[in-house]
């Protein structure tokens, strides 16, 4: 028989987790100020998945920082203007909060592991840390729709076809036409800005759109362009 003075581990003992679900997460979940990961022509947008290899040493202890924590990171990209190889590059207004939805540590040290979008952030500060990753005082506010269920989008896949069709031959990319028609709406056009080679300002315009509607119509315009 269990011993008596045991606690059961059930949804009864009153035991609540560190941090919540994914899909349980509000504002209250998100801390006022957030590590932050700059990557030049990057975006994460909300409900998206960014696979990614952390090896740095300040990257890796702002890793090890966030999974002691809240397991989130803020994905922000540099500027146009920052310059290669500065440490502390400017950075754009708006990001999006990460979280450490997988990761596995190698033997060399260095880790793989998979950020989903939680929601955008603007950044109203940031400051280098004594363990030499950046911090960011953030507000994410005025994107709390960020952390509701998607709405329905419709995109005109006819559209989308052929003008993706046209993109793919002058950059040389090849399309997995049959994996793309199996996606929902909302995954194509999560999906597709993350991936696609757009320049940076481009990508950062598509992360700053109010909302699907307007990203969809951007994705098309970018597509054609």
């Amino acid at each position: 028989m269990p011993d008596p003075r045991t606690p059961a581990l059930n949804t009864t003992s009153g035991l609540r987790r560190h941090i919540p679900a994914l899909t349980d997460m509000t504002l209250a979940d998100i801390p006022p100020r957030i590590g932050l990961l700059p990557l030049g022509d990057t975006i994460l947008l909300p409900q998206g998945q960014l696979p990614l290899t952390i090896f740095e040493p300040r990257y890796l202890t702002l890793l090890e920082d966030s999974l002691a924590h809240h397991r989130l990171i803020g994905i922000i990209q540099p500027i146009g203007a920052a310059r290669y190889g500065d440490m502390t590059p400017p950075l754009e207004c708006v990001g999006t909060i990460g979280r450490v939805t997988s990761f596995m540590e190698q033997e060399s040290g260095q880790f793989f592991i998979t950020l989903t979008g939680v929601c955008r952030f603007r950044l109203l500060q940031d400051q280098l840390t004594e363990r030499g990753w950046r911090e960011g005082r953030i507000n994410a506010t005025p994107f709390s729709h960020d952390l509701l269920e998607c709405p329905s989008l419709h995109l005109d896949r006819q559209d989308l076809a052929i003008v993706l069709k046209d993109y793919g031959q002058r950059h040389t990319i090849s399309i997995n036409w049959d994996n793309l028609k199996k996606l929902d709406d909302s995954t194509l056009l999560t999906m597709l800005p993350m991936l696609l080679p757009f320049p940076a300002d481009v990508k950062q315009r598509m992360l700053e759109c109010s909302g699907p509607t307007e990203r969809a119509h951007q994705l098309l315009e970018e597509l054609a362009r």
